[in-house]
């Protein structure tokens, strides 16, 4: 579902409260307005359940929206403030959306590159292969069991860029490895501790119980090598330890995020929001990083593996003109 598409959803749902509109009507004006896709989708079955009497706990239930959500909707269903709520979702996702999208595009131009290189040096290996390395095996400018060799130095590269671009693949389409890459990915691993902060906080603003807000941000981080570390935090708060102070540093937490949330005190929605500022900022200043980067990095590496297959060429003309300067 698309973050920016979702923040917007929930931004006009908010005002359209605010005017006195019911849910059902206002959830039914949005969707006619809304261009084809799951969210608009979503929104029209919920609207449909809700106007067939269906409490709005079990219709959030039977759809394909973000569990946090569906437990913020509840929460500000039961302070009576679901607009404010609508809000503040809305400021999420608008917030989860930004540094996202950014990381998507760091990912879009290496992706590029070895793409281009993989062609690149696919087609001069396939040259090389049929054309120059027989013109010069059969001029007798390499030994009997150099061709082989050849070979074997000349479709190296495109064979690394390929197993390159389908571990790249993989990690991306196989959800299990993708959230666990996350958290262990520079400027990622930040925008999680980021998104993760940020949704405990809002939580907590709704006057979620500790305990229920990190139980929220477990199924948030499923599968992930941050769920253990917040049920463990959530056992702790369970058995009556919890202060932030109390809890054990445990990766991927890094002691920062804790001393941030500990430096909250009594608020500890303030501390989550004082860590999910700084994790945002950190991740922010790793994509210009990283983006400054990535030009001469992949320029160096592509030009190194041009090299790397034109120098048994060099080779073969040094034998060459060796030979007939012989002659």
């Amino acid at each position: 579902m698309n973050h920016d598409e979702f923040a917007f959803f929930n931004q006009q749902l908010a005002a359209m409260l605010r005017e006195g509109v019911p849910l059902e009507g206002a959830l039914k004006q949005l969707s006619a307005g809304m261009r084809g896709g799951a969210l608009r989708a979503e929104v029209q079955r919920l609207e449909e359940d809700l106007a067939r009497g269906t409490p709005l706990k079990d219709a959030l239930g039977r759809r394909s929206l973000p569990g946090f959500y569906a437990r913020m909707v509840e929460a500000g269903v039961r302070s009576n403030d679901l607009p404010g709520v609508l809000t503040l979702l809305a400021d999420h996702y608008h917030r989860t959306n930004a540094i996202w999208t950014r990381l998507t595009g760091l990912l879009v131009y290496p992706a590029i590159v070895i793409l281009v290189s993989l062609g690149l040096t696919t087609v001069l290996s396939v040259m090389f292969s049929r054309f120059i390395g027989q013109f010069f095996n059969n001029l007798g400018a390499l030994p009997p069991s150099g061709a082989g060799s050849l070979l074997a130095v000349v479709f190296m590269p495109p064979i690394l860029l390929a197993l390159a671009a389908g571990a790249g693949i993989a990690a991306f389409c196989v959800e299990k490895w993708r959230a666990r890459l996350r958290w262990r990915l520079p400027a990622f691993r930040e925008a999680s501790l980021a998104q993760l902060a940020s949704a405990i906080a809002l939580a907590l603003r709704q006057g979620t119980p500790l305990a229920e807000a990190l139980a929220l941000a477990e199924t948030l981080e499923a599968g992930t090598p941050a769920h253990q570390v917040l049920a463990r935090w959530r056992s702790l708060v369970e058995s009556g330890q919890g202060k932030p102070s109390q809890w054990p540093a445990q990766r991927p937490f890094p002691p920062l995020f804790l001393w941030l949330v500990q430096h909250g005190g009594e608020d500890l929605a303030a501390g989550f929001e004082k860590a999910a500022d700084l994790y945002r900022a950190r991740a922010d200043y790793r994509v210009e990083l990283a983006l400054y980067g990535a030009l001469p990095v992949s320029v160096l590496l592509l030009g190194m593996m041009v090299l790397w297959q034109l120098a048994p060429l060099f080779g073969s003309l040094v034998r060459l003109m060796n030979m007939l300067g012989s002659d």
